[in-house]
């Protein structure tokens, strides 16, 4: 199936990468690195020209941050104990003015301010008995894209193929949905890391008509015991940094906020910042 991006392990003779090729959203973006530092940095260049890929981004260890900002790399987040207890930073690189450019910054950081005023919630409101939340399987995949294809007019990953949300699912990845008169219309999906006992919290979809009852907290909650449960103990979210909605909830379930990704990724109908939100059971 070709989605436009490409998870690829790539070995050299002193280095070893775990690389995500991601055309689509005009990125490079290395997931894991082994051996010498130096040589990792210049394989994932040559990658990055490759493609013509206008941001590359480093989810590198401590050790390794200030040989990345000494040969033009720039700091734009972290999450908190990502590899196995210890921290991971992402640092970027742009080939591009306009794509290291935000004409919504400023408004983003106005969002954020309110955000971060709200009181945490300690308990959640139930939401109505006519919406039932439940695990998700291969047999929700056709109205799970359906979902995903209405709420998002553009989105990073093919969500909106039946197809894609099988392999997703086939690959660990874990959906909670909330359904109503025996549809979906809501969802949200962990991404694990199973290696380094991480997850991403991603696919946070409801229908517009059903946004009144806070499914998404409920859905987020639900995902957080299921891998709380599975010893999965490091996790995050990266929000629409114009989105108070989703920070909010984000900000509510006690995650705390860890920079923002300029121009990240492609999402509803145009290239979009993203906030860094991380969560920690350790």
């Amino acid at each position: 199936m070709e989605t436009g991006i490409i998870e690829k392990r790539i070995q050299k003779p002193r280095c070893t990468l775990h690389i995500t090729i991601d055309r689509f959203n005009k990125r490079v973006r290395v997931e894991d690195y082994l051996g010498h530092f130096q040589d990792c940095v210049e394989e994932s260049l040559k990658v990055a020209e490759n493609i013509s890929a206008e941001k590359i981004i480093f989810k590198t260890r401590k050790e390794n941050v200030q040989e990345l900002l000494v040969q033009g790399f720039l700091y734009e987040g972290s999450i908190d104990k990502y590899f196995l207890g210890s921290d991971c930073f992402f640092l970027v690189k742009y080939n591009k003015n306009e794509r290291r450019n935000s004409e919504n910054w400023e408004k983003e950081d106005q969002i954020l301010a309110g955000v971060q005023t709200l009181p945490l919630k300690a308990a959640l409101d139930a939401p109505p008995a006519a919406y039932q939340c439940r695990k998700a399987d291969e047999s929700d995949a056709i109205q799970l894209a359906q979902l995903y294809g209405k709420v998002f007019e553009i989105y990073p990953t093919p969500m909106n193929d039946p197809e894609y949300v099988k392999k997703c699912m086939k690959s660990g990845t874990v959906f909670y949905i909330y359904a109503h008169d025996d549809q979906i219309v809501s969802a949200a999906s962990a991404e694990i890391d199973s290696f380094y006992h991480n997850a991403e919290i991603t696919d946070c979809a409801t229908l517009p008509e059903h946004r009144q009852y806070g499914l998404m907290k409920h859905l987020i909650a639900k995902l957080e015991d299921h891998l709380v449960s599975n010893e999965i103990y490091c996790i995050y979210s990266i929000a629409r940094s114009l989105s108070f909605g989703m920070n909010a909830a984000l900000h509510q379930h006690d995650y705390s906020y860890r920079g923002r990704l300029a121009n990240n990724c492609y999402i509803f109908d145009k290239l979009e910042d993203m906030n860094l939100w991380v969560k920690n059971y350790t």
